[in-house]
């Protein structure tokens, strides 16, 4: 295995990682909830974790990686009073709630298809786990953690602080009584004995359109104790890597550190917490309050008032995996614009690397190169110094093609096999006729009988049908490129 360091939240540095039981490699990341169409700074997280689950696989770890759908039990601003998210767009929209979760669920995997990320290994749903998070909450009231009110359980904070020696707060660097006293609430208001306490379960209101039985009352469960409840169960009561969007470190993860080890015991349950930063539109937060967003399928069909034209899935994901997943990254027409100039240079060089000939020997040392493409990879998984250096690699193609450099056979190979690897495997990137065709092998099966028949056609000297075919296609924005292994196809 590779030297790879990882940025832990928790221990605000780099580590080295070590899998609690190499090789496997248990990976547990939020999911969405299930409400709306998923946006770009959601697509921005789970891409980021889609390239560590692929760089991981890529060193051979054997990951199980588990992302849940949450579709039940999210409130409104993230708290413990309000709405139900999903209820409440299943109020609005007149439809079962059940409807609203599909349509979202299938939107948010059409999307992760269309960017090629690779589904996860396990996608369990809050709703399918109300036993066991019952279960979770039985367990947590009897170790005296946490407390009934008017049939609601909550998480005692101060009891879990008192027990655990000041644990609540650690991973997202809060003060409890600063949260305590930056937290208003009206006198005789609350069913919590602190402010800074947070439901397990939540007696329903007349009007909560989703509910069970409970021991307490009828109900659903509290949205953080959820992912407690289905980390452990797929993953154990301690696993490598768990992930999200920055936004959640606190409360969400928060919550679910304190939970995890109110059932579980003192052992930290996860040893390496890893949080992707935010997406910016134009310089600014992305937000539908003001208007200041934008949503993949708007990007992809160029249908917006932000942008110049339409931008493929692959462009956005080459454009988003050239910040580090920890920094910040702002969305612009003309940081799209270069990105598409970028991958296309990118794509370009792996059909030109394919075409070389081998030398009697190298001009240089191709292992040097190499071992800086899993440097950068190595180093928290810094997708934009891989790029760079990627670029070299790309520079160098050029430079044998123009005959300028030279590589012997086993290099030559070693190159072929190590720079497409990390291209398509590790960075996920596809063609552009591969893309826009994802999930669909229906194009791919079309295209391979035309040029079969117009291979028969100019074996038989038809040229009049081959032509034909050709020039149908490149009205369809379809090029036919004739090479000396056959033709290849890309859509333009």
């Amino acid at each position: 295995m590779q030297n790879l360091k990882v940025y832990n939240t928790l221990s605000r540095k780099k580590e080295i990682f070590e899998p609690l039981n190499a090789p496997f490699v248990g990976m547990y990341v939020c999911g969405p909830t299930v409400y709306s169409e998923v946006h770009l700074g959601n697509s921005r997280t789970f891409i980021s974790f889609d390239i560590i689950f692929r760089y991981l696989s890529h060193l051979g770890y054997k990951v199980r990686y588990v992302r849940n759908i949450t579709d039940a039990g999210h409130l409104e601003n993230d708290a413990d009073e309000g709405e139900d998210k999903i209820s409440k767009k299943a109020r609005l929209t007149q439809l079962e709630p059940m409807e609203i979760v599909q349509k979202y669920t299938l939107d948010f995997h059409h999307v992760l298809r269309l960017f090629n990320n690779k589904p996860p290994s396990i996608e369990p749903t809050a709703t399918g786990h109300i036993l066991e998070q019952i279960t979770m909450a039985k367990d947590i009231l009897n170790k005296g953690l946490a407390y009934e009110s008017n049939g609601s359980i909550y998480f005692d904070v101060d009891a879990f602080n008192k027990e655990f020696n000041n644990e609540y707060g650690r991973l997202s660097g809060r003060n409890v009584e600063d949260m305590i006293s930056n937290t208003r609430e009206l006198d005789g208001q609350s069913e919590k004995r602190n402010p800074a306490d947070f439901a397990l379960w939540k007696k329903a209101s007349p009007e909560h359109i989703m509910r069970w039985d409970s021991p307490w009352s009828i109900g659903f469960p509290g949205w953080h104790l959820e992912c407690s409840v289905m980390s452990s169960k797929y993953l154990g009561k301690q696993f490598d890597i768990h992930g999200g969007g920055m936004d959640l470190k606190f409360p969400h993860h928060e919550c679910e550190i304190a939970q995890n080890k109110a059932s579980h015991g003192k052992k930290e349950p996860v040893k390496y917490w890893l949080h992707a930063n935010m997406l910016t539109l134009n310089g600014q937060r992305m937000s539908k309050s003001t208007g200041n967003t934008l949503l993949p399928h708007e990007l992809f069909s160029g249908e917006n008032d932000k942008l110049s034209q339409a931008f493929s899935p692959m462009v956005v994901r080459f454009f988003i995996l050239q910040a580090h997943y920890r920094s910040t990254l702002d969305l612009s027409n003309d940081a799209l614009l270069a990105a598409e100039k970028g991958f296309q240079k990118m794509i370009t060089a792996t059909h030109t690397l394919s075409t070389l000939k081998a030398a009697q020997e190298s001009s240089l040392n191709i292992d040097e190169l190499i071992a800086k493409w899993y440097a950068a990879m190595n180093d928290d998984f810094n997708t934009p110094v891989l790029i760079a250096q990627l670029f070299d690699g790309v520079k160098l193609i050029n430079n044998i093609k123009d005959g300028k450099s030279t590589l012997n056979k086993v290099d030559l190979e070693k190159l072929q096999k190590e720079f497409s690897s990390f291209v398509f495997d590790v960075l996920g990137l596809k063609t552009e006729a591969q893309t826009q065709n994802q999930g669909d092998e229906i194009l791919n099966g079309v295209m391979k009988t035309l040029l079969e028949l117009r291979k028969q056609a100019k074996d038989n000297k038809d040229w009049t049908t081959a032509d034909l075919i050709r020039n149908q296609l490149a009205e369809l924005k379809i090029k036919v490129t004739d090479t000396k292994d056959g033709a290849i196809w890309e859509a333009e």
